[in-house]
C-alpha cells in the first residue's frame, strides 16, 4: 500500500524522533512501563540497532536477489529447465525451516552473533525473489525478443539489454517482499546476540516492560512500511520508462 505524500514526510519525521530523540516519547510510553520501572531503552542506542538491523537487511537481501536471479536465468535458459523444479525446491526450503529452527542450526557452526542471522534471512528471501524472477523472465514481450534477435544481438546481450531490463519492475517487486519480510525477521535475530532492533523487543518481553517492547515494533514497522513505500515508487517509475 503506497503512502499518501502528506503522511509520508510525517512518518520519516516520527521515525527520525524516534530513533535519534527516543526520550520525546517518554510522556506517551510512560503508561505503558512497569511501576517504577525505565521508560526508554538505553542499554543501547536505538540509532546503533537501527543500523546493524538495516545493515543485516540490506546483505542477506543482497546476497539472496544475487543468488535468486542467477537460478531464475539458469533455468529460463533451454539448457536450464530442467532444473527448475529443484531450483523451485531449494528456494522452498527457506520458507519450509522456520527462521527460529534455523538460528538454532546455524548457532553450532558459526557461532552467535550476526552470521546466524545472515543465513536465516538469506534462505527466507529466496523464494519471492526467485519466483518474481522466473515470472519476469518469461512473460516477456515476443515482439521485443525477436526484434532483439533481428538486429542480431547474441544471447548475452540480449540477456543484459533486454530480458533483464525489461523483467526488472517484477523482480523488484519480488525484492521488495524480501526486504519487508526480512526486516521484520531480523528482530529474532538479537536471540542469538545480533544486534538488531529485536534487543529493545526482547528485553521489554523479559522484563513485562511493555513500553521498550512499543519502541522496537514501532521503529521495525516504520522501517518496513517506509522501505515498502520506497520500492513501490521505484517499481512504478521503472514500469512507466519501460512502458514509455
Amino acid at each position: 500500500m503506497r503512502i499518501g505524500w502528506f503522511l509520508r514526510p510525517l512518518l520519516v519525521a516520527v521515525l527520525l524522533a524516534l530513533v535519534l530523540r527516543p526520550e520525546w516519547f517518554t510522556p506517551l510510553l510512560a503508561p505503558l512501563a512497569p511501576a517504577n520501572g525505565p521508560v526508554i531503552y538505553t542499554r543501547a542506542s536505538l540509532l546503533s540497532l537501527s543500523l546493524s538491523h538495516l545493515a543485516l537487511v540490506a546483505m542477506a537481501s543482497a546476497a539472496a536477489t544475487v543468488v535468486a536471479v542467477t537460478l531464475a536465468v539458469l533455468v529460463t535458459r533451454p539448457a536450464g529447465a530442467a532444473f527448475r523444479p529443484l531450483s523451485r525446491t531449494i528456494t522452498n526450503m527457506g520458507q519450509t525451516f522456520p527462521p527460529v529452527a534455523v538460528l538454532a542450526l546455524a548457532v553450532p557452526a558459526l557461532g552467535f552473533g550476526a552470521g546466524p542471522t545472515l543465513v536465516a534471512l538469506f534462505l527466507y528471501g529466496l523464494l519471492p525473489i526467485f519466483e518474481n524472477a522466473v515470472t519476469g523472465l518469461t512473460n516477456l514481450p515476443p515482439a521485443t525478443m525477436e526484434a532483439a534477435r533481428g538486429i542480431g544481438l547474441s544471447r548475452w546481450q540480449r540477456l543484459w539489454r533486454v530480458e533483464l531490463p525489461l523483467a526488472l519492475p517484477v523482480t523488484l517487486t519480488g525484492i521488495r517482499l524480501s526486504v519487508v519480510i526480512a526486516l521484520g525477521t531480523a528482530t529474532i535475530g538479537s536471540t542469538v546476540a545480533a544486534r538488531t532492533l529485536g534487543e529493545v523487543i526482547i528485553a521489554g518481553l523479559l522484563t513485562n516492560n511493555t513500553a521498550f517492547v512499543v519502541q522496537g515494533g514501532l521503529a521495525v514497522g516504520l522501517f518496513a512500511v517506509l522501505i515498502y513505500d520506497a520500492m513501490v515508487q521505484l517499481e512504478t517509475r521503472l514500469a512507466r520508462r519501460m512502458g514509455g
